[in-house]
């Protein structure tokens, strides 16, 4: 199975404990975090689902 996780503007305090790819020396983050600015959610789901689409090759309904 596959999947995808974006993260856009969670708390971030809750992922001090995890170690992202067994990768010691790196953090989760955040799309608003690298960004520096508030994110809007609908932005993110509408630029998300134009992107699969493309990537994917099928037609959103």
């Amino acid at each position: 199975m596959h999947g995808i996780a974006l993260n856009v503007k969670p708390d971030l305090s809750y992922f001090k404990n995890i170690v992202p790819c067994g990768i010691n020396d790196k953090a989760v983050t955040s799309i608003q975090n690298e960004l520096g600015k508030e994110i809007d959610m609908n932005e993110v789901k509408q630029k998300l689902k134009i992107n699969l689409s493309k990537v994917f090759n099928y037609e959103n309904v």
